[in-house]
């Protein structure tokens, strides 16, 4: 046998020094037994809104923007920022004013945009923070960096980590479920966004489709029945047991569990997608789309199911955000297939009981321009990509409700502090008002009951973490 075969379970396993016993259960399982202390949060159903939805129009009313309109960017609020080439003329940019009024909702008064008025009604369970900032400016790293922590493919995303923490509560369903718009279009999603890069493969999540077959694969070919599918995988589960025994390969043991699942998941499946079971008045809080399988609206109902089944991670994709121009209608179409919804999955989890301990997140990869790209007409603009300040919800799972944090300039370009004084921020240091995309995911870790400097994976020598080597807990998020 090659010695340097011999994993670390191996060892212990067969070490004289009886270390065995002490270190099979979690090696055996491949994740921590339990959070650093206790979680606000026990799943989370994550919106993410692909293309950068424009904050000036949704979430941060900008009066100043109105005013001037038309007028170019002042040098002195772009101070020498980096811009994508996608915007020409750059000092003669002009700015663009809302073509939306704002209205103030709640109790709390959160100003929100007229095109959302279901996500106004809301507005008391909502913590809004208007100070979200990144450093990825084109879609396909940026997405990257707000899944999986940095901005170069290939490292496990948020939901394999929460599944390698925390495992599943249903052996029945996988611990993480991946649910995306269809025929929505716009940028590409990658399945490597919810992959579990070099953790193990049964963290990684499973996309559930529109249609009869929501899991590629999973149901027996033609002719075969579920007892003989049933002795196939006795057979192959004794085969690997001798293979893995000889070899000492971890991942055959996975393989296994995932064939299992899969078996398990020909019942629990189709019973969790089949919505028909629900009552009429289920589908008029969501809108008539979530009787069509693949709709947004559709999605965030089946996250609910997914999540009373005990789903610990539930992430929606919606693509559609990316407007370059012609942004006022295309912006009221996108509110109009999302704001519903979104309100409704809030709505309904709070009438269940399962609001408390669910951390929804809505938003996209990162922010607008305040300028307009391209020609500037009376209702009508485009905005570019801009990482430098922009806007993103969360709800319940122990965040503070009808609550806003977090502030940008006067033009909705910098993020500001409370005298309206733009700030630079350093993501090596917490600057009290601003969210940088390592802190947004600590903090998410944080309610989850982690430490996110100690949940960890050694791996080529090093120590990786979600966050990388920043990332700092913010407290006045929390409930």
């Amino acid at each position: 046998m090659d010695p340097l075969a011999v994993t670390r379970r191996h060892f212990l396993k067969n070490s004289t020094l009886g270390l065995g016993v002490l270190g099979l259960g979690s090696l055996e399982t491949g994740a921590f037994a339990a959070p650093h202390f206790a979680p606000k949060a026990k799943r989370v159903i994550y919106l993410f809104q692909s293309g950068g939805p424009a904050a000036q129009d949704l979430f941060d009313n900008k009066p100043l923007l109105r005013e001037k309109h038309g007028q170019p960017l002042p040098d002195f609020i772009r101070r020498g920022q980096r811009l994508t080439g996608m915007s020409a003329n750059q000092a003669e940019l002009p700015l663009a004013g809302s073509a939306f009024n704002f209205v103030r909702a709640g109790k709390c008064g959160m100003e929100l945009s007229e095109i959302m008025p279901e996500t106004a009604k809301i507005a008391d369970e909502l913590c809004l923070v208007r100070s979200m900032w990144t450093e990825a400016i084109n879609h396909d790293p940026a997405i990257t960096f707000f899944q999986t922590g940095s901005q170069i493919a290939g490292r496990p995303c948020l939901g394999a980590w929460v599944s390698y923490g925390l495992g599943s509560m249903n052996e029945n369903l996988p611990s993480f479920v991946v649910l995306v718009t269809a025929n929505q279009g716009d940028q590409p999603l990658y399945s490597r966004l919810w992959g579990s890069g070099f953790l193990d493969a049964r963290y990684q999540g499973t996309q559930f489709r529109a249609g009869k077959s929501p899991v590629l694969y999973l149901t027996n070919p033609e002719g075969v029945s579920n007892q003989s599918r049933r002795a196939l995988l006795d057979t192959l589960g004794q085969l690997s047991k001798l293979q893995s025994q000889a070899t000492l390969d971890p991942a055959i043991e996975s393989r296994m569990a995932q064939y299992e699942l899969a078996y398990r998941m020909q019942t629990s499946v189709p019973e969790v997608t089949d919505t028909s079971t629900e009552p009429d008045e289920t589908f008029a809080l969501y809108g008539e789309d979530a009787r069509k399988p693949g709709t947004f609206a559709a999605n965030c109902l089946l996250a609910r199911r997914l999540a009373e089944k005990g789903v610990r991670f539930i992430q929606l994709y919606h693509q559609g955000w990316d407007h370059h121009g012609g942004l006022p209608g295309a912006m009221r179409g996108q509110a109009k297939l999302t704001d519903k919804a979104s309100a409704a999955l809030v709505l309904d989890l709070k009438r269940r009981g399962m609001l408390d301990d669910t951390l929804i997140i809505w938003g996209g990869e990162f922010g607008r321009t305040s300028y307009s790209q391209g020609k500037l007409e009376k209702n009508n603009y485009g905005r570019d990509h801009h990482p430098r300040s922009f806007s993103l919800w969360m709800a319940g799972g122990g965040v503070k409700p009808g609550f806003t944090y977090g502030r940008t300039d006067d033009y909705g370009y910098n993020i500001a502090d409370a005298q309206g004084n733009p700030i630079t921020p350093n993501k090596a240091e917490f600057t009290p008002g601003v969210v940088h995309v390592h802190d947004l995911q600590a903090t998410i870790l944080h309610l989850l009951g982690f430490d996110h400097t100690r949940l960890s994976y050694r791996y080529q020598g090093r120590d990786f973490r979600l966050t990388d080597v920043h990332g700092h807990v913010v407290k006045d998020l929390l409930a």
